[in-house]
Order: structure tokens, then C-alpha cells, then sequence
């Protein structure tokens, strides 16, 4: 039998045996792996040579009474620079482990599902800019100036620096990351793994599912719930529609081909 057709008509990838996958899995591994390495040098060279750190704490020094953030033990300023570092090297070697993703996932697609690649990268690399960019200019300002807020007459806020990296970080990532659900949804899509219709009839259930992952992943004040929570949901509104516009255009382009077979 030769390879499976898609409706197009044009062969998917053969399948690979297992083994085979699982030297690929390594192969791909391995490159990010080295890509988060080169990436974690430059970052390095980046919070050496840079004021990175002044960018990270921009948003809170204003509301601090001192305009510094504090630090207990002589070993932090030294740790900081290696989690500062990791930071922006992961951020450098998004788009390159993104490739890597892809390039593993790839043969499971058919060939003209595989050209969506560096389209699919691209806006996932701006979707993820666009994320932290919300997260650090609008949402994290916003947030830290509402929770220090709480008993500002009566309480002294003293934020320890790590405390705050660890804090920020995981917000600003996290916005990052979620602005990917319209690429995840539409890959997924294209796997068959789900369809429009799913989405839509499960809106209710993916709508709660984002209300706990916005709780889990903010203070869990109001303000940062709904300003997780809202993007989410639009996103997915967004997801449903590019998968109905990716299913016709498939439907379209196999009908023409069945017209030209025919003809």
C-alpha cells in the first residue's frame, strides 16, 4: 500500500516506527536544549551588560516609599543574575524551540497542512511578545498598585527582590504562554484532536476551566483574575473561528482537487 491520501489528495508523511520516533524526540530535545543554553549565555551577557534588572522592577519601585527593593542574604544579588538570565535566554530561544516543536509534529500532518509552519511560529512568536507585553505594561502595574493598596495606612511594604521576580515572572510568563491557545487549538485542529463544533458546544466548560487557571496563576484578586480571564476567553473566540476558516479551506481546496482529478 503507498502512503495514505489525504482529501486533497496529496500523501501524508509516511509514519515513522516507534524507535524512530523516539531518536527524533531526542534529536529535537537536544537542539532546544542547546538553544536554551546559547540563549542562557546571551542573557547572561544581556543582565551584565544591561540594566535588566531596572527593567523587571520598573513597575514597583515607584509605589515602594525607599524605590528599591530589598534582599537578605549576600548570595541573592549573585542568584539574581542567574534567574534574570534564564529568563531572557528562554525568551530568546522561544522561537527556535517552537521550530524544534513543530518540526517533531510535523510528519503527522499532510503537505499542505505543513506549510502552515512559519506562519503558524510567527504568530505564535507575536501572540507570546503581545502577551508579556500586556502582562508587564499594563496588567502587573495596575495589580501590584491594588494589592499594595490593602492597609497602606497602617502597613510598611518591605519586597524582597526575589519574592518579586518570582512573582512578576510568573505573571508576565503566563500571559505569554496562555496568548498561545489560538496556535495550540488550531494545531490541534489540524491533528483532528478537536473540531469548531467541539469547541463551541464545550464553550461553558473551557470558560470555567479558565476561571481556575486565572486564579492559579494570579493573586487571585478580581482586578488580575479578569484581566487573565477576559484575553482567555476572547482567544478561544478567536481559536474557533480560525479553526471553521482552516476546516473550509480545506473543504474548498479538496473539492478542487476532486474537480481536477475528474476533469
Amino acid at each position: 500500500m503507498g502512503p495514505r491520501r489525504q482529501e486533497d489528495g496529496s500523501p501524508r508523511q509516511a509514519e515513522m516506527p516507534f524507535l524512530d520516533h523516539l531518536d527524533e524526540l531526542r534529536s529535537r530535545l537536544i537542539h532546544a536544549l542547546i538553544a536554551l543554553l546559547v540563549g542562557l549565555v546571551l542573557g547572561l551577557v544581556a543582565v551584565m551588560q544591561w540594566d535588566v534588572l531596572g527593567i523587571v522592577q520598573r513597575p514597583i519601585v515607584e509605589l515602594l516609599p525607599g524605590e528599591n527593593l530589598n534582599f537578605s542574604s549576600p548570595t541573592t544579588p549573585f542568584v539574581l543574575i542567574l534567574k534574570l538570565g534564564f529568563i531572557v535566554g528562554l525568551l530568546t530561544a522561544f522561537p527556535y524551540i517552537a521550530l524544534q516543536a513543530w518540526r517533531f509534529l510535523a510528519p503527522a500532518l499532510y503537505e499542505n497542512e505543513r506549510k502552515f509552519a512559519i506562519p503558524a511560529i510567527s504568530a505564535g512568536t507575536l501572540l507570546f511578545i503581545a502577551g508579556i507585553s500586556m502582562a508587564y505594561f499594563l496588567v502587573l502595574p495596575l495589580g501590584l498598585r491594588i494589592l499594595l493598596n490593602f492597609f497602606s495606612d497602617q502597613l510598611n511594604p518591605v519586597i524582597m527582590v526575589g519574592e518579586y521576580l518570582t512573582f512578576a515572572t510568573r505573571l508576565i510568563l503566563a500571559f505569554g504562554l496562555i496568548f498561545e491557545l489560538p496556535v495550540v487549538l488550531v494545531f490541534l485542529s489540524l491533528l483532528g484532536i478537536v473540531t469548531p463544533e467541539g469547541l463551541a458546544k464545550y464553550r461553558r466548560h473551557a470558560i470555567v476551566v479558565m476561571a481556575v487557571v486565572s486564579a492559579f496563576l494570579t493573586p487571585a484578586d478580581p482586578y488580575t483574575m479578569l484581566a487573565m480571564m477576559v484575553p482567555m476567553m476572547l482567544l478561544y473566540e478567536l481559536s474557533v473561528v480560525a479553526t471553521r476558516v482552516l476546516r473550509r479551506r480545506r473543504r474548498e481546496a479538496a473539492r478542487a482537487a476532486e474537480e481536477g482529478s475528474s476533469a
